[in-house]
């Protein structure tokens, strides 16, 4: 059974940081592409960042990119989100996700707000 389990919200100020954790079970994150979403109020879900199978390359979206950074950890089957620089604009809720099979698993969320 596919699960992703994201963890590491909370508040932060302007300029601050955040690492995100999403936890996998039911799968190899190694062996995948996961990725990072995330959702401002009121608007619609985006795009953050991806890694490839194997961690042989990332992307991201163009709002996050020089600030944001992908990794895994096989040993834990985790994926993290190193976030830097935050600023109000990057306050969401941010979610990962994988496909496994034909089948596209997301976790449940955890909310990030950026605020003086």
């Amino acid at each position: 059974q596919v699960q992703l389990v994201e963890s590491g919200g909370g508040s932060v100020l302007p300029g601050g940081s955040r690492r995100l954790s999403c936890a996998a079970s039911g799968f190899n994150v190694s062996n995948n592409f996961v990725s990072w979403h995330r959702q401002p109020p009121g608007k619609e879900r985006e795009f953050v960042a991806r890694l490839t199978p194997l961690g042989v390359s990332t992307s991201y979206g163009e709002s996050v990119k020089g600030r944001f950074t992908i990794s895994r950890d096989d040993a834990r089957n985790t994926v993290y989100l190193q976030m830097n620089s935050l600023t109000p604009d990057d306050t969401a809720v941010y979610y990962c996700y994988v496909m496994v099979g034909s089948r596209g698993y997301w976790g449940q969320g955890t909310q990030v707000t950026v605020s003086s």
